[in-house]
């Protein structure tokens, strides 16, 4: 009788699981149709090229213009200098945490890591206005310091979590016999962790990278509030930006409903969801590939 009822629930629960399963692939395949049905909607009016090469957007014009290039450049400029800071920062702090660090240091270092996660990111962005603007602009000379460097520098800080924790999973996953082996053959540990460690873990460190990508492309309230709101062709990061994000946010509690302006921004989501699509399939491909090559 206990074997027929814990057959049961094995069955019952194989199903459960899987209905959970496809449940989360229709919403998101539910997100995708919204998107792409009322984009279809403004691309009756405004041609795709157009919307893509375009340079400016400004819907509230006269004659409104929908190009979103600067917003792309901006979205990209901003993630970028985000990456340039958080890769360094992340790789060494997990190298760090695996390699080097006490088991005391460690203890402390992980959950604090983990509680930064969890600041919201409205808090990073009001201290991005009254900590960092300040600093730069006084740094280069500028009237204010919301600026495309400003967003970068908090965006690190938002996908430093990301980052640390894939990336020390990854380092920490690589086989003690790797360091064995390096060790008897007279390597010391920095050239053990770089040249044995770091490659093997590659795949889950570029995972970690990936995914930070994608936490960053979709980050809102921060760039809303740190990057300065122009939207114009960046020429550097000292410039101030305008991203995708942002845009929405700003603009879609406004529009009048069911207008070119409405649907562009529809446009604008669906654009974004490819990009961070993108961004979480290479990742994941990663990801799957470090598991199989420690299966091996």
């Amino acid at each position: 009788m206990k074997y027929k009822v814990r057959i049961s629930l094995d069955i019952a629960f194989k199903y459960i699981f899987k209905a959970t399963g496809l449940l989360v692939l229709c919403l998101l395949g539910g997100i995708l149709a919204l998107l792409i049905y009322n984009s279809i909607s403004f691309f009756m009016d405004v041609k795709p090229l157009d919307f893509i090469t375009g340079m400016e957007w400004n819907p509230t014009a006269k004659n409104p213009v929908y190009g979103m290039l600067p917003l792309i450049l901006s979205t990209t400029l901003v993630t970028f200098g985000a990456m340039i800071i958080a890769i360094p920062l992340g790789i060494g702090t997990a190298a760090f945490i695996s390699e080097y660090a006490g088991s005391r240091l460690k203890n402390i270092l992980k959950p604090a890591i983990e509680m930064l996660a969890a600041v919201p990111s409205v808090v990073i962005g009001f201290l991005g206005i009254v900590v960092v603007s300040p600093g730069l602009a006084d740094m280069a000379g500028l009237p204010n310091g919301l600026n495309a460097l400003n967003g970068a520098i908090l965006l690190a800080v938002m996908a430093l979590p990301t980052i640390i924790t894939i990336a020390e999973d990854a380092i920490h996953a690589v086989p003690k016999t790797y360091k064995e082996a390096s060790y008897g053959v007279g390597a010391t540990k920095w050239q053990t962790l770089r040249k044995v460690i770091i490659p093997a873990a590659a795949p889950g460190i570029i995972s970690a990278i990936m995914l930070g990508v994608g936490r960053a492309i979709g980050e809102t309230m921060t760039v809303l509030m740190a990057t300065g709101n122009a939207a114009l062709i960046p020429k550097g990061f000292f410039d101030s930006v305008k991203t995708m994000t942002a845009t929405i946010a700003i603009e879609m509690g406004e529009v009048p409903y069911q207008t070119t302006h409405y649907y562009g921004l529809y446009a604008l989501a669906t654009v974004l969801f490819f990009m961070t699509l993108i961004a979480n399939l290479v990742g994941e491909y990663f990801i799957n590939r470090l598991r199989k090559y420690h299966a091996a």
